[in-house]
């Protein structure tokens, strides 16, 4: 049992190791004033999102762009709530902004996929980008955004960073760090040539690469993976034109779960496309992370009951919670949010529990989102 926990030990800190090296590497991106345009549908799916959709909507009446470069298309997907209401009353408010209303009225095993699908086919602009319902944009968003692909010319697939709006509640917190982890595992994978992860919260892509792909053909019967599936398909044809915006000014901030119902739901509707996935460093990551993890479990079991020494135990447990920390805390610095690492002890302690459970209640259970129930 030592040796077998050893080589995933050594496995999984090459593996964070290489991330946070790669991290390293992408170096942040400076926004000049330019003199050049790019035109941007900005797609926004909803269901059910009342709470929050004012908040997305006075950013967007925020933002810093010409309102003729860009449009924004806001797609109900069979909201039970005054959603519908709170975006018609916005549009009527902001005359000046180009904000179109459609309904995702396709019932499939993926509608935001379809929600999606529907509003590029109506689209006006090349270059998409995509966000939630959920989010805060920044003022400087299309800018920065705009700033870049102006500076890469070959860029068809621009990916960019997302964090939580922080709060003091506990459940905030544990999500924040998990955020945290895999921002920087984003970020990672591209400083290694290796891009795997995005989150379509903050994502652009040309409407020719989304077709020259089929769009989400061959993963449209998964409800989640809009964004990742996408990344893995144009980054197999496109590889060059894959890049990350590595910039203050187009982070998004989003709202953590509220509940812990809420948030296993959301982690079982994110395990359930891992299946799914063709880039093998994907799935080497992921089952070197829950290997790592339900690793942990096990041993702690194995040392209440006296066949694994303590000691052995509590190297492997410093030298896991050390390597995570360094690419947890590269991410926190990025997004100027250290004030949460205090936190890190027993956030690490609890994650193996979370993490493992997530990961073999998705094979058997399903989960409900948005008031959906989901087949995992």
């Amino acid at each position: 049992m030592i040796i077998f926990s050893v080589v995933i030990l050594i496995l999984y800190t090459g593996l964070i190791g290489s991330l946070y090296w790669g991290f390293s590497k992408i170096k942040s991106f400076k926004v000049e004033t330019l003199s050049n345009f790019t035109s941007f549908t900005v797609i926004i799916p909803f269901r059910n999102e009342a709470k929050h959709l004012p908040e997305l909507l006075q950013s967007i009446s925020e933002l810093h762009y010409a309102e003729h470069q860009f449009e924004i298309l806001l797609i109900n997907d069979g909201s039970e709530d005054i959603s519908e209401a709170i975006v018609t009353d916005f549009i009527k408010t902001q005359p000046q902004l180009q904000i179109t209303l459609l309904q995702n009225k396709r019932v499939s095993h993926s509608p935001k996929k379809d929600a999606i699908t529907l509003a590029i086919s109506k689209s006006k602009f090349d270059w998409i980008i995509t966000t939630d319902a959920d989010c805060l944009l920044p003022k400087t968003w299309l800018d920065t955004f705009n700033n870049f692909i102006q500076q890469y010319k070959t860029c068809q697939f621009l990916v960019a960073p997302i964090t939580y709006v922080t709060t003091t509640k506990f459940l905030n917190i544990f999500q924040w760090f998990d955020v945290m982890s895999l921002q920087g595992a984003t970020l990672g994978g591209f400083g290694i040539n290796t891009p795997f992860l995005c989150n379509g919260a903050n994502l652009a892509y040309t409407k020719d690469a989304f077709y020259n792909v089929n769009g989400f053909a061959e993963n449209d019967t998964i409800a989640s993976g809009d964004d990742i599936f996408l990344l893995e398909k144009i980054n197999e044809k496109f590889p060059e034109s894959v890049k990350y915006l590595k910039a203050p000014e187009a982070v998004i901030y989003t709202h953590a779960q509220p509940t812990l119902s809420d948030l296993i739901s959301q982690r079982k509707r994110w395990a359930s496309k891992t299946k799914a996935y063709k880039n093998t460093f994907s799935k080497i990551t992921g089952l070197l992370v829950l290997s790592m993890n339900a690793l942990l479990i096990c041993l702690f079991i194995l040392m209440c009951f006296g066949d694994f020494y303590p000691i052995y135990f509590t190297i492997i447990c410093v030298v896991k919670f050390w390597i995570d920390f360094m690419l947890i805390y590269k991410s926190a610095v990025f997004f100027n949010q250290k004030k949460a690492l205090k936190w890190y002890l027993i956030i690490a302690i609890l994650y193996p529990i979370f993490c493992t459970y997530v990961a073999v209640s998705s094979l058997f259970t399903s989960y409900t989102w948005k008031d959906r129930v989901f087949k995992s």
